[in-house]
């Protein structure tokens, strides 16, 4: 399991905001385990703290806005791809301002002064959750669509059409973080020309020039437009380039503008507040379905969390199979209900099963409509607890395990063919004198199924 990371030592950058085009200081500074990402407006009295959490989101117009009592930080999602882009976990982010830096309207330079302030590797694993269904956002307003589906990585495919000449379809793919740094940081913000006309009218980017944000001429640039942009942004002269872009901005990408999308996906879903091993496919994402979307993952993840549902990747290979199973458990079939075991330790032990038509309990329970007996479950439960038991002789051939008492006892949901179950067993107290006393659960897709207290004493088969 991968390990948490911080920055090593604080690092701090400045620059204009993009809307209220005030001059900004941002600071970077070491956080403990299990903190996550947080702002401090050390702008004002209280030094307010404004955590990256998705429930926080209160505006998507032209960035992802976060409030907390009353407490703003303005287009977030830069800073927060950065720390995603390069694995770092916990960081505290002061700022004296509303909104961050504009910069160059990328995560580059936030890339840049992280690396330069070093990241290190802290004690505790990094919570991850691990994509096990496909996972749907739809907007019906705007047709916009984010999808996740598993995958062994964090990757994020992001697909746009603007309908426009100038800007039509772009598509870009992200298919592993490390490819973050050198492929997607320096994607900058962009806009239409009308857009613009409408901020400038509206007294936003007062800190926007052309150095900062990529402008697509997306109608005919009339002299009076002209006038306003050349006063807004300090030029004598404006000019526009025949790949329609104002000015003299080269691209950094043929398709910058689908990359700083899948930019702003992977800064948004940061608000989650968990990794995340998962494909996300991402269609015109914008900062609403952005957040809409992680909204609805979040809520996914707390009832899995709230559930106490292990996170396990089906996709790596189980600590012990079916044959390693048999040479500790006596149990055979169809009587053995454990396939795998994921996850063992001292006092814990994960295993799963697979439950399919063919199990022999289904011929009569029920003809028509089959459902796993309960009583079966916690038998499956009871024999993952065996494993654990029998891991700690060093002989578990000559052991068996008998039930000595079954206590609150709970069937939630019903188990049908086609379920991988998920069993976990973890230990109430220290075995002593031969007797284990357990507390089990049987997860379907993060769903609590069953669950139960069990006592049981170890002998010896010559004992018995």
């Amino acid at each position: 399991m991968p390990k948490q990371q911080t920055i090593i030592k604080p690092v701090s950058l400045k620059g204009v905001g993009i809307h209220s085009g005030n001059e900004v200081n941002l600071t970077f500074k070491p956080a403990k385990e299990n903190f996550g990402y947080a702002f401090c407006r050390i702008d004002l009295a209280e030094k307010p703290i404004i955590e990256a959490d998705i429930n926080y989101v209160v505006s998507t117009e032209r960035g992802t806005t976060l409030e907390k009592n009353g407490v703003i930080i303005q287009t977030s999602e830069h800073v927060l791809a950065a720390l995603v882009g390069l694995e770092i976990d916990n960081v505290l982010i002061e700022i004296d301002a509303s909104e961050p830096p504009i910069l160059d309207g990328s995560s580059k330079f936030f890339v840049e002064a992280l690396i330069k302030a070093g990241i290190t590797e802290q004690k505790d694993d990094r919570k991850e959750y691990i994509v096990k269904d496909i996972i749907s956002y739809y907007d019906e307003k705007t047709g916009s669509d984010i999808t996740i589906i598993p995958s062994k990585f964090y990757e994020v495919t992001a697909m746009v059409d603007f309908d426009t000449k100038i800007l039509g379809t772009q598509n870009a793919t992200m298919k592993n973080l490390k490819d973050f740094k050198t492929d997607f940081a320096d994607a900058r913000t962009f806009s239409f020309l009308h857009e613009i006309e409408m901020l400038l009218e509206n007294g936003l980017i007062k800190g926007g020039d052309l150095n900062n944000a990529i402008v697509y001429v997306d109608k005919e640039l009339s002299p009076k437009t002209m006038n306003k942009l050349t006063k807004a942004f300090n030029r004598k002269e404006i000019s526009v380039q025949p790949n329609g872009i104002l000015d003299n901005l080269t691209l950094h990408y043929p398709n910058e503008a689908a990359r700083h999308k899948l930019l702003d996906v992977i800064g948004d879903l940061a608000l989650i507040g968990t990794r995340i091993k998962g494909k996300v496919i991402a269609n015109k994402p914008g900062h609403y379905v952005n957040t809409m979307f992680a909204k609805k993952l979040a809520n996914i993840i707390k009832n899995e969390i709230k559930n106490n549902a292990p996170q396990v990747d089906l996709s790596n290979p189980p600590v012990m199979d079916i044959n390693q199973i048999m040479k500790i458990l006596p149990h055979r079939p169809p009587f053995l209900l454990v396939d795998k075991i994921l996850e063992i330790s001292n006092n814990h032990v994960v295993g799963l099963k697979n439950v399919t038509i063919n199990e022999y309990f289904f011929q009569g329970h029920f003809p028509g409509k089959p459902i796993m007996p309960g009583v079966l479950q916690i038998e499956a439960m009871a024999q993952a607890g065996g494993v654990l038991v029998m891991n700690t002789v060093p002989d578990p051939e000559n052991y068996l395990t008998f039930f000595a008492k079954i206590d609150n006892a709970k069937f939630k949901y019903p188990v049908v063919p086609g379920d991988t179950l998920i069993f976990k067993l973890e230990l109430l107290s220290p075995i002593r004198r031969g007797i284990c006393h357990m507390k089990g659960q049987t997860f379907v897709d993060g769903k609590l199924t069953s669950e139960a207290e069990l006592l049981a004493k170890i002998i010896r088969k010559t004992e018995a």
